[in-house]
């Protein structure tokens, strides 16, 4: 369906930064814009995972309380959900390099904040909430703009190669990041905090050298209820783009198991640092391959049943690392995890991104990263609680379970997700 037709509010005129022409879609990355933005992604993906390896181990360290793992994800979500309708109409109304570039700079500079209050040996747990807090704000403005701004970057023809070789970036950090950060923790969580600093100051830079490709279309209505609950207005009316996201939030909440992470590397893998960096790398070892899989090979026939299919095995995945007593058993299943995990990602991204108008991709970005960033986030909050009532075990595999149940249910409830077919039904 034409996206033209479906504009709520009249499209804002083209703006005026420096454009450049477009590039093959088997030629992307070779794109030095594109380039650009696939390293800045990857470096502020990398500092993100960093500080969050290093405050998982350190609230541990510092309460021994599964609950206390559980309120880090709270405490992230919270400022998602209070700055959801904010960060969705600021990305829309102005340059979105400029925010995503003051985003990372903010972030750069509350890792120093953690650095120094861990090398001067004054931290507590209240004061990695408050740090935690801010990041969550920081973020709950710098995931949607940075989304947003991928469509400006390539063509609509290039845009599912681009989502996935986005999505590679970011899965790559995630590999890189906790085993950069297990590791670096033996120096001690100052170091790892510092690191963490240096890579989101360089993909603020990254960001500032950022030419479109496209101009942007920016919103010129004044604020209104109308305009600023746009974003779950037009989900709402698009069953194919509310299935697509809630399903994958619905899947990530219930399978949030990173958050207990540090319990199975301590107390039932017996392993230290470094067996929480590679169990939280495992993931994103097969979520980069299938990434890197999909840009070669695009989903280009029954796009709805595929992603219906991953969330299935990500459900099974979960219960086989919930009962896995073994390290390499464990890695193994989250490998599996991670790489369904990704076909949902790049299903759910660029439906997200084709079906929505330049002029409204961040207000309903926006609402996509609370539904789906920030249930990161929540579903770690429900698993901690989980575990401290019928354990680590018990809470994943009840998680794993319910992923499952939830498929069924949703082939029933959207089926107009599980009969797309093609990811890119509008002209180029």
């Amino acid at each position: 369906m034409p996206t033209r037709n479906l504009r709520p509010f009249p499209a804002a005129p083209m703006s005026s930064p420096a454009t450049v022409p477009a590039a093959e879609p088997d030629s992307v990355f070779r794109d030095s814009v594109f380039r650009r933005y696939w390293f800045a992604r990857l470096c502020t993906t990398i500092g993100y995972q960093i500080f969050t390896v290093a405050v998982g181990w350190q609230i541990y360290d510092l309460t021994r309380d599964p609950l206390m793992l559980g309120m880090v994800g709270l405490v992230q979500f919270l400022p998602s959900v209070a700055l959801i309708l904010m960060s969705g109409h600021v990305a829309d109304r102005f340059d979105r390099r400029r925010i995503v570039r003051t985003c990372q700079s903010l972030e750069a500079m509350l890792a120093a904040g953690m650095a120094a209050a861990s090398l001067g040996g004054w931290i507590d747990s209240h004061h990695i909430f408050v740090f935690v807090a801010l990041i969550g704000a920081t973020r709950a403005f710098e995931n949607p703009t940075l989304q947003a701004l991928l469509p400006s970057v390539v063509t609509p023809r290039q845009l599912p190669r681009a989502v996935a070789l986005a999505s590679s970036a970011g899965q790559a950090a995630i590999i890189i990041g906790p085993a950069i950060g297990g590791f670096a923790y033996v120096a001690g969580p100052g170091v790892v905090y510092t690191l963490s600093a240096t890579l989101f100051a360089i993909a603020a830079l990254l960001v500032g050298g950022i030419t479109l490709r496209q101009a942007a279309q920016r919103l010129t209505a004044p604020v209104s209820v109308r305009t600023v609950f746009a974003g779950f207005a037009y989900i709402r009316s698009r069953p194919v783009l509310l299935g697509a996201i809630s399903l994958d939030m619905v899947a990530v909440l219930l399978g949030g198991a990173a958050a207990l992470l540090p319990i199975y590397a301590r107390d039932i893998l017996h392993t230290g640092p470094w067996g929480l960096g590679l169990l939280r790398s495992s993931p994103a070892i097969g979520a980069l391959a299938m990434a890197l899989w999909l840009a070669r090979h695009p989903l280009n026939r029954r796009a709805g049943r595929v992603m219906f299919a991953a969330v299935a095995v990500f459900g099974v995945a979960t219960v086989v690392f919930g009962v896995s007593t073994w390290l390499p058993l464990s890695m193994a299943a989250l490998v599996v995890l991670g790489a369904s995990d990704m076909i949902s990602v790049v299903v759910r991204s660029t439906l997200v991104q084709l079906d929505t108008p330049d002029d409204m991709r961040g207000r309903v970005g926006a609402v996509n990263s609370v539904f789906i960033g920030a249930s990161n986030q929540l579903g770690e909050f429900e698993s901690g609680v989980t575990a401290a009532l019928l354990g680590p075990v018990g809470a994943v595999i009840l998680g794993g379970v319910g992923t499952l149940l939830v498929v069924a249910v949703w082939m029933r409830l959207f089926p107009a997700l599980a009969a797309r077919d093609k990811l890119h039904e509008h002209p180029a």
